[in-house]
Order: C-alpha cells, then sequence, then structure tokens
C-alpha cells in the first residue's frame, strides 16, 4: 500500500470456502480454479484493480483489491462481481462459494489439504511447528481490513484507535457459531480458535490486542524482536519472517504503511463486508480526531483490559456485556456504568450517521439491519434452532451460499 494520509486509501481482503455443491463438504480444489482461470498453476489471478490468490488450506481462496482504492462503498460492487466470476469457474468443476468463518460439519484432522504448490516451505514449516490440521488452522476465513498511514504520527494515532476498536467488532462480525457439526456456545468460535492456536510461542498472537506501541521503532523492538527470539529455536534456517508470524487482532505492514485489522469474520456476502468496514472507518475516524477521547487517554487503555472485552464480545457478541466505565469514557460514555456491546455500536453508528449516509443508501440499510437483527452468528443460530441435525446444517448453509451468490442479506 502506498503512501497516503489516514482514511485515503482502503483495501480489503475476503475468505471463502469452495465447497462441493451437491453436499456444501469441503472441496480442496483452489488450485484447479486458479489454473483454470490462467492456464497454470499459480498463486494469484490479476484481474485489474482485482486479485484472486490461495491460502493455507486448499479449500480457501481469498478475493481483494490489489491496488488500494480511495472509495471504499464501491468495493462492494467490485467484490461481488468477483464472487459470481468465481461461481462460474467453480460451477464447471461441481463446486460452489460458501460463505461464514468456519465450515460448520469440516473435519479439518482428515479433510484438510494444504496448499502444495510455490511457497510450499512456508506453509511446510508452519505445519511442522503448529501442526495445521486443526480448526485454527484449516477452518478459518475471515476479512481482513487494511488502512493506509503516512507518518510515524499517523501511525501512532492509529494503532491507538484501532487497540480501542478491536475489542467489539466480534459484535458485529461473528459468523462462527458452529464446529464438529454443533453449535459451540461461542458467537465467534474462529476467534477462539484464533487466539489458541499458536500457543507453543505465546508471543505470536499475545493478547491478540496489540501491545500499546506508537511508533516503527517501538513496534520493531517490542513486538518484532521478541517473535524473532521466540521462533528461532524452533524455525533455526530463518524460513519465517516476523511480519508473516504476527498474529495478533491488527498487525503493522510497514513495508506498505498500512495497519491490517484481521478478526473479522467473513459474511454472507461482500456489500456485508463492506458495510461494516465503512462503519468501522467511520468509528475509527472519529477516535484519531478526538470525537470522544484525547490521543493520550486513547494510549493509556491497557491491554489486559481490552483483552477481558474482546473475550466477553468472541463468546457473547453483541449481547456481551461492557461494566469497564474506563473504557466506554473513551466513546463519550462516562456517565454510564454498564451497557451491552450492541448497545454500544448503536450509539457509535447514531454519531456516525453522515459517514454512513455518505457512503450510500445500501451501506446504511445494511448497518441498520445488523445492528437491529444482530451478526450472522446470531441470525444462524436462530435458523438452526436449539439442536440442529446435519440436514438443517445443510438447510440453513445452502441459504447463505445463496446469499453469497445473489449478494443479498441472510435474515432469519
Amino acid at each position: 500500500m502506498s503512501r497516503n494520509g489516514l482514511f485515503q486509501k482502503f483495501g480489503l481482503e475476503l475468505e471463502y470456502m469452495l465447497v462441493r455443491d451437491d453436499t456444501l463438504d469441503v472441496a480442496p480444489i483452489a488450485d484447479s480454479i486458479l489454473q483454470q482461470a490462467t492456464g497454470r498453476i499459480t498463486n494469484e489471478v490479476k484481474r485489474g484493480i482485482m486479485a484472486w490468490s490461495n491460502e493455507l488450506a486448499l479449500h480457501v481462496i481469498e478475493i481483494k483489491n490489489s491496488k488500494p482504492v480511495s472509495d471504499l462503498p464501491m468495493l462492494a460492487e467490485k467484490l461481488q462481481k468477483e464472487v459470481e466470476e468465481i461461481g462460474l469457474v467453480a460451477a464447471s468443476q461441481g463446486a460452489t462459494l460458501l460463505p461464514t468463518a468456519m465450515h460448520p460439519w469440516m473435519d479439518p484432522h482428515n479433510e484438510t489439504r494444504l496448499w502444495p504448490h510455490g511457497s510450499k516451505e512456508i506453509y511446510n514449516t508452519y505445519n511442522r511447528i503448529f501442526n495445521c490440521q486443526g480448526h485454527g488452522w484449516a477452518n478459518v476465513q475471515s476479512t481482513h481490513l487494511n488502512l493506509g498511514f503516512d507518518t510515524d504520527e499517523e501511525f501512532g494515532r492509529l494503532h491507538a484507535a484501532i487497540r480501542l476498536l478491536l475489542p467489539i467488532l466480534p459484535a458485529i462480525a461473528a459468523s462462527s457459531p458452529a464446529a464438529d457439526g454443533a453449535l459451540t456456545g461461542w458467537l465467534d468460535t474462529r476467534l477462539d480458535y484464533y487466539r489458541n492456536n499458536q500457543k507453543l510461542i505465546p508471543s505470536i498472537t499475545g493478547q491478540v490486542i496489540p501491545e500499546p506501541v506508537f511508533s516503527e521503532a517501538a513496534y520493531e523492538q517490542e513486538i518484532y524482536q521478541r517473535l524473532r527470539r521466540d521462533i528461532a529455536p524452533f524455525d533455526p534456517a530463518g524460513v519465517l519472517e516476523a511480519e508473516w508470524l504476527n498474529s495478533r487482532g491488527a498487525i503493522a505492514r510497514f513495508d506498505r504503511n498500512a495497519i491490517e485489522i484481521r478478526v473479522l469474520d467473513i459474511q454472507e456476502c461482500p456489500l456485508v463486508d463492506v458495510s461494516l468496514a465503512v462503519l468501522i472507518c467511520a468509528v475509527l475516524k472519529g477516535l484519531t480526531a478526538g470525537r470522544w477521547s484525547g490521543l493520550e487517554e486513547q494510549k493509556a487503555a491497557e491491554t489486559w483490559g481490552l483483552a477481558e472485552i474482546f473475550a466477553d464480545t468472541v463468546r457473547d457478541g453483541e449481547e456481551a456485556e461492557i461494566n469497564d466505565s474506563r473504557y466506554l469514557s473513551l466513546f463519550g460514555l462516562g456517565g454510564n456504568a454498564a451497557m451491552t456491546a450492541g448497545e454500544l455500536w448503536q450509539k457509535l453508528a447514531a454519531d456516525c450517521t453522515p459517514e454512513l449516509a455518505e457512503a450510500g443508501h445500501g451501506i446504511q440499510q445494511t448497518v441498520s439491519s445488523i445492528l437491529a437483527h444482530g451478526p450472522l452468528s446470531r441470525r444462524i443460530i436462530r435458523a438452526l434452532g436449539a439442536k440442529p441435525n446435519r440436514e438443517r446444517f445443510r438447510e440453513v448453509y445452502r441459504e447463505l451460499e445463496k446469499c453469497l451468490a445473489q449478494g443479498r442479506l441472510f435474515l432469519s
């Protein structure tokens, strides 16, 4: 991402599952899809400002804008077009695309196939150290939102704001309520696995909420140097670079002057991903401008307290209760003793009404619908019922597959 000021350029990366059209079981054919599109084995297909690329698991494919764009709402239509184009290629191979952040009945220990081409040395090293056959590696699909910055000062302001918002993002973005053919009790099961699947080397993920570092030099010293030191005994050949290893919920990419937010579950269609991104950017813009609190107050937020709120929203989504008055005061709610994460988002969205209206009616209506009906996980749980069997799972996820293909919301 080339150098641009805050909120001038954006990037979105959307990961989807490839599944068999008849059964919705995972289909490890991402290499075949990319090969059919280009005539050769490749890990990326360039399509103007858009691109398709591979991921760790062969049943996952990523769609993204390969060049940063200044018009974030415009990406909804662009990404949907790419979904439809991949859908045509997949259909010719008896497959289709499926949204949500976890396949609800995949057995990762028996069904995982890792990307076997090109830069497989990196994937093989990950697999040797961490064993990538589990849910936390092989059954996770997310949305990555990239936000650019120019100066070190801008990085500090943006990183401070993102740290504050990360804990409540699952309340609007959770889409993974099931695994192993059953509801898990977590609205964001993907993130529950995400924060635990690299415990062999705890510094890789940290507490998911990044440490309070607000300059490139501090980031290098406190995060990257520690990652290099901790991975060295497991990776003597130095295959895994610190920038790749860093698995915090938001990671600094100084090579392209961007921060990448990684805690967002993939939604039912690109319109929803883009709508959530617009809302998130509007709130972050308010935070960086000091709309509700000052920079020094934001920097002082302690990681452990933010991580506690994050754990609650991973489990309970928009129903998670926030009783940290100091945290609420950072959003202009100092007089409130407690409120749910959903109520906090209602307040923030109301404060950002002008920005949402400017993004267009479709995005504003989508945000309103999510805030009214809950994140996708909540809507999936309602549709499934208390004790869904495999057939009910298949019916509900078939409807989600149609939502993706048609670019519409899933309303239970």
